[in-house]
């Protein structure tokens, strides 16, 4: 499938919720903490054939704040292979010229998870091939809220003023404020939601659901969700005789 691609038409920010870890430990009867360890290789596969491909921009939601409510040992497997899953990268990300970002409430995280991450962004601040970006601890509502929290503290100190908030303005102060707008939203498992995921940025973003649950995600899945992206017609507002 790869070869029905094109390359001149590719997506340059791709946003994947890898979800359904739990589902498949669950289906093979297994803890949902070996759901979670395989779903790092599709993470692998992904972030490799994407950086193959040409995609300049690929965020993983991979740890919302909500997740903080899941059950203890379940957060703590999470963090432990977010941290072993860092340093056992940090050499694909060298070799592939890849940058680690992260976006979220990063504070929140335990000292040793923010450490090892810190790390691995310095260590590859200078790659220029593709920006994986993390988020982690990250709700988009929190994101906008604090946003806000922003951008009225500097109208307060008459750093800016009222009249000249506008999109730009807001896009300075999200997370993702040196990332481009979403292209194409990928979610596993079949289900048919955003789930406080970069509310914002996917303001015209195509949306791309399929039944697959994360660990099974492949390669192939990729290049067939961007595959269906360049067959869609993206008017953002316009009619298509505009366009044409």
């Amino acid at each position: 499938m790869k070869e029905n691609i094109n390359i001149e038409k590719l997506p340059q920010h791709v946003a994947i919720i890898m979800d359904g870890n739990g589902r498949w430990a669950k289906q093979k009867g297994f803890l949902r903490a070996i759901g979670h360890e395989n779903g790092t290789k599709s993470v692998r596969e992904t972030v490799e054939a994407s950086a193959e491909l040409g995609v300049k921009n690929l965020t993983l939601y991979a740890f919302s704040t909500e997740n903080w409510n899941r059950p203890k040992l379940e957060v703590d497997t999470l963090m432990r292979l977010l941290v072993s899953s860092l340093k056992k990268e940090i050499k694909t990300l060298q070799d592939n010229n890849i940058k680690l970002n992260a976006i979220g409430n990063l504070s929140s995280l335990p000292k040793k998870v923010f450490k090892e991450l810190q790390e691995v962004i310095v260590k590859t601040e200078n790659n220029t091939r593709m920006t994986l970006t993390l988020a982690l601890s990250y709700g988009s509502r929190e994101e906008l809220i604090s946003a806000v929290k922003e951008i009225s503290d500097k109208v307060k100190n008459n750093i800016i003023s009222s009249e000249s908030i506008d999109e730009s303005v807001i896009n300075k102060h999200l997370y993702t404020r040196n990332l481009p707008d979403v292209d194409l939203l990928i979610r596993t498992s079949g289900e048919q939601r955003i789930s406080n995921f970069l509310l914002w940025q996917i303001a015209y973003a195509e949306l791309y659901f399929i039944d697959v649950l994360w660990p099974d995600f492949t390669k192939q899945h990729l290049y067939d969700a961007i595959i269906d992206y360049q067959k869609r017609e993206r008017r953002f507002g316009k009619t298509s005789e505009q366009l044409s």
